[in-house]
């Protein structure tokens, strides 16, 4: 795209999503920093100003977003559904996990399908005098959920999945990567963009309580595995993934995930401690759309933060 061709982009952010937002920002001259008051009354209620909110009109306007917690997002939500109304040219939401997206089924009567009920209300966020929104999502959990949005809304699906292949080519030995997948729904959701790879594919069985992982097609011997999939909360499974990746001689196993969740800290079950070495992960890598968790997990092995700036950057140009 030519230089004159771009849009200028006025972005706005949540508090958890500073330090990405700045990065973003960085990566373009075409993108400044915007900012709110982000205060609440007595009671806890937000109470929140818009700043410029004069000045955006006719504008491009942007909103990263984090949805970290139920708390935070009615605030959110607030601003976003605010941000349209005052006469821009157009509209981007940036969300780069959608955080209910796991909890998509209706498996028994009576089971509440949260993460329809989050399409539905960004489905109704206002037209801006520019159309629709652009609603920016990175690797959502469940591929039919593209289908829940309404049409007030225009999803952009974006995946991190490049992230990770330019981190791979970086590294020593690079011929000697196996792409492994936890289950056949990791296979379906990546392995197109990674079959320059040779790959391994596990597959989980429920006994009781118990989640158990077996090697169902693919050979690991003496390769450096890269266990894939789009998000990770208790890393039980990957955990039980790496174990049956080293049983069948993989030589050493590292996993990529997009959204680094990690409720309760659970990220505290891969940090390298020096008596479990030989079994620990060699890399852990996740991107920065759970700010929260990229604080917490700051320069500690094995971790690895891939950051999402360029292509959210490149985002809100389209």
């Amino acid at each position: 795209m030519e230089k004159q061709d771009k849009k200028q982009v006025l972005l706005y952010h949540c508090v958890e999503a500073e330090d990405l937002a700045r990065k973003v920002a960085a990566q373009s001259e075409f993108i400044q920093l915007q900012t709110i008051n982000w205060r609440s009354f007595d009671d806890g209620f937000p109470n929140l100003f818009i700043n410029n909110a004069q000045e955006i009109r006719g504008q491009h306007v942007a909103f990263l977003a984090s949805f970290s917690s139920p708390a935070v997002i009615f605030e959110q939500l607030s601003v976003i559904f605010a941000l349209p109304r005052l006469f821009v040219a157009s509209f981007s939401l940036v969300l780069p996990f959608f955080p209910t997206g796991s909890f998509e089924r209706m498996e028994e009567e009576g089971d509440v399908a949260t993460a329809f009920t989050m399409a539905r209300i960004l489905s109704n966020i206002p037209i801006s005098r520019g159309g629709p929104t652009s609603l920016v999502i990175y690797d959502i959990h469940a591929l039919q959920e593209r289908f829940y949005f309404g049409d007030q809304v225009l999803p952009l699906f974006e995946t991190g999945i490049p992230l990770l292949k330019q981190r791979l080519h970086q590294l020593p030995e690079s011929e000697k990567i196996v792409i492994a997948f936890p289950d056949d729904g990791a296979w379906k959701r990546f392995h197109k963009q990674l079959d320059h790879f040779p790959m391994v594919v596990c597959n989980k069985v429920r006994e009781g309580d118990k989640r158990i992982v077996r090697l169902k097609e693919g050979n690991p011997k003496g390769c450096h595995v890269v266990i894939v999939d789009d998000l990770v909360q208790s890393g039980g499974t990957l955990i039980e993934c790496q174990k049956v990746l080293a049983a069948n001689g993989a030589a050493k196993v590292s996993a990529y995930v997009t959204h680094g969740v990690f409720p309760k800290h659970s990220w505290e079950r891969f940090v390298h401690k020096s008596e479990d070495l030989e079994k620990a992960f060699a890399y852990f890598w996740i991107t920065d759309s759970c700010p929260l968790t990229v604080k917490a997990i700051a320069d500690k092995a094995p971790f690895e933060v891939l950051s999402l700036a360029g292509s959210i950057a490149d985002a809100l140009q389209t």
